[in-house]
């Protein structure tokens, strides 16, 4: 009788959590999500590049082996100089990890656009319509593997926010 007590008391301790923690992911799915410490939004799902996506006015660049912020605009006006500005300021806070970053101009449209200190590339028909799903003047990061991460309004860029994702990302990134 007493072993039949004690196989109860076991049962309880070992399936019972389960069985809660089990019920709670599957009753509250956001809650996982909306609970994060990133300050840029998730870019979901996620918008994977391949080197045909992006071309470049230098042949040797490319969005593989290095993390990547990226400005997504029609044509450079004084929002897209400013992003570009904000984006040179957060590289030079990385200190070390300057060199794992790179900054990019994705030109949505065949405009020309020649800009010192960034990477110029333009985008491809089908990377133009995902990100035509993001609202304008949007700031992308994007992983050496070519995955959009997150995306940051460039009109209230804080600095100091991307900065802190970005050294939480290259803290645990062995990539790039």
């Amino acid at each position: 009788m007493n072993s039949k007590k004690e196989l109860w008391i076991l049962l309880v301790f070992f399936v019972l959590p389960i069985a809660f923690g089990t019920a709670f992911f599957y009753l509250s799915p956001t809650y996982f999500t909306q609970h994060t410490v990133n300050y840029g939004q998730f870019v979901n799902p996620i918008i994977t590049t391949t080197k045909q996506d992006v071309s470049f006015i230098d042949t040797q660049s490319g969005l593989q082996g290095l993390w990547t912020l990226a400005y997504a605009t029609k044509q450079c006006d004084s929002v897209c100089i400013k992003a570009l500005q904000d984006m040179k300021i957060v590289r030079i806070l990385m200190n070390e990890d300057m060199r794992r970053i790179q900054s990019l101009l994705l030109m949505t449209s065949k405009a020309k656009a020649q800009q010192a200190d960034v990477l110029v590339g333009h985008a491809s028909e089908a990377l133009n319509r995902q990100l035509n799903q993001f609202p304008k003047s949007s700031l992308f990061l994007i992983d050496p593997l070519g995955n959009l991460m997150l995306r940051y309004d460039s009109k209230n860029l804080e600095i100091k926010r991307v900065t802190k994702d970005l050294k939480r990302l290259l803290k645990y990134s062995r990539i790039g």
